[in-house]
């Protein structure tokens, strides 16, 4: 799906915009309609036009586990370069001198570090392209990586500590597999071992009328923006990370699943684990009503 439907979220927000306003002067609700078709033209531009050419519905291309990963590991490192090293640092303690495993490890953006300080790391990832960059990197093919789903965690062994972070639980699109997750990772964890998510709170002031589109980066020869949907009864957010460039247009997809935290901490109890810690920042701030994110940490039920 090259728009994201936001050709038919046009489209509502103009029938919108003619129910609301119709008291306005023909003038007005002229210029409005103008403006919004000029965007539309703008959107199907920038997109490309993926509605069927019968229904004018929009069509998504079929989105899979390693689509994300496959798509965007050219320019991950890029984008995403900079970790906070408090993350590391309270990694290493969790871990308590044992061996680590971390869901969706990607390129090793956290793990490489996360090795450096003495601890024994292992991987799960879809991607064969993330983890070739990974493989790259100094001290990179001495983290085993297992290719697969993450949530059937289908490593041997147990762990001190497992991990996924950067919002990367969400990656998994149903309940389903997400409890499966929690799971598989209980079976994996050492009994004085701990589990530990990553992930922000969702906020559902971001959208309006089912979509978000904000620009996230103007540069002297390059706008970053991303586009957004939400599928409200699924809990999906299908997005594109759009990059505008003098060169052209490059689209990363990214389709995830979020999860409030008591439903998180639900899952945790069917798998027989339990909260033990939740903060607001690595820096182990303390978790709120106002907070944007949240670090979990999780342990065998007592």
């Amino acid at each position: 799906m090259k728009t994201d439907c936001m050709y038919g979220a046009l489209k509502r927000y103009c029938a919108i915009m003619e129910q609301r306003y119709n008291h306005l002067s023909a003038a007005i609700l002229m210029n409005i309609g103008l403006k919004i078709w000029t965007l539309m033209q703008l959107t199907i531009y920038i997109y490309g036009d993926d509605r069927n050419k019968e229904t004018g519905v929009c069509v998504m291309d079929e989105y899979t586990e390693e689509t994300y990963g496959e798509r965007i590991a050219g320019v991950y490192d890029q984008m995403y370069s900079e970790f906070n090293p408090a993350a590391i640092q309270v990694l290493s303690e969790l871990a308590h001198g044992g061996k680590a495993l971390e869901l969706g490890i990607g390129t090793g953006r956290i793990a490489l570090p996360l090795l450096h300080t003495g601890v024994a790391v292992d991987g799960i990832d879809a991607s064969e392209s993330m983890v070739s960059i990974l493989r790259c990197k100094p001290k990179g093919e001495r983290i085993p990586i297992t290719m697969g789903n993450f949530a059937d965690v289908p490593v041997d062994g147990q762990y001190s500590l497992i991990y996924v972070v950067f919002n990367t639980f969400y990656a998994l699109l149903t309940q389903d597999e997400q409890i499966r997750c929690f799971q598989n990772v209980a079976m994996h964890l050492l009994p004085d071992g701990v589990f530990v998510i990553e992930a922000f709170v969702p906020d559902m002031t971001r959208f309006t009328a089912g979509q978000s589109m904000r620009v996230t980066l103007i540069g002297e020869n390059e706008v970053q923006a991303d586009a957004s949907e939400i599928e409200l009864d699924k809990q999906l957010i299908i997005a594109r990370h759009i990059v505008l460039t003098e060169q052209g247009t490059r689209f990363y997809p990214v389709k995830i699943r979020y999860v409030w935290p008591s439903e998180m901490d639900l899952m945790a109890r069917l798998s027989h684990l339990q909260l033990r810690e939740r903060w607001s920042d690595w820096g182990k701030t303390s978790f709120t009503a106002e907070s944007g994110k949240h670090i979990s940490v999780y342990e065998h039920l007592r």
